[in-house]
């Protein structure tokens, strides 16, 4: 894969990892086999951010609205999420991602939290990467969260989100083929450069992404000022 010069690279990218079960299904596999190919799609996208000089990356792993699908998927995921975190944790660690994640983490099992805090534990002085993993997390409920906390104030109000200390996304990547934002980084995206892509994300390499980026570099941001 090309370096693409550092001048253009966002320093914050966003992804929702849309298509899944759409892959399965188009070839008659069951909705897991999906999970786990996007699985591997998300390792090489992580890979190549720190190799391209991406600070930090956020991806909608399971929304809020995500608790509504059937139970045994729900265990899949979940099983499927602790898993990783175990396989890739040392990986991650020597490569420089600091971890961390963000949603309603209440709402998470036992187990799968303590894997999730152990993870940003051993993570925690790592600066070449920030990993967000967008876990049970809604927009709207993110905002309502920070607004009750808060009272209204609107001095700490970013400060009470989830992504506190984070700079917002510069752009934000979906697959898939839909184009909506489905509820994610509601208030942190007010002027994120939006890329939608036909392809579902078990099928998403690094080489989209590098067009991702590219078509970013091509981009006048302004930011609401005058042309």
């Amino acid at each position: 894969m090309p370096k693409i010069p550092s001048s253009v690279i966002p320093k914050h990218i966003a992804i929702i990892m849309d298509g899944n079960g759409r892959w399965a299904k188009s070839r008659g596999l069951p909705r897991s086999a999906g999970h786990k190919k996007g699985a591997e799609s998300l390792k090489k996208i992580v890979a190549e951010s720190i190799r391209q000089g991406v600070g930090y990356l956020t991806v909608y792993a399971f929304s809020s609205e995500n608790w509504q699908r059937p139970k045994a998927e729900i265990g899949f995921l979940m099983d499927l999420l602790k898993s990783q975190i175990k396989a890739q944790l040392g990986e991650l660690a020597k490569n420089g991602v600091r971890i961390k994640a963000i949603g309603d983490l209440q709402m998470l099992a036992d187990d799968v939290k303590a894997a999730i805090l152990d993870a940003e534990e051993v993570t925690k002085h790592n600066d070449k990467l920030h990993l967000q993993v967008a876990l049970s997390y809604g927009g709207r409920q993110e905002i309502l969260h920070a607004a009750r906390k808060t009272a209204g104030e609107s001095a700490d109000f970013e400060a009470a989100l989830y992504t506190s200390g984070v700079p917002d996304p510069d752009l934000l990547i979906r697959t898939g083929g839909e184009m909506r934002i489905s509820n994610f980084l509601l208030w942190q995206i007010a002027y994120t450069e939006l890329y939608f892509t036909e392809k579902l994300w078990p099928e998403f390499k690094e080489e989209d992404f590098l067009a991702a980026i590219e078509e970013f570099s091509r981009r006048e941001r302004r930011f609401g000022t005058a042309e």
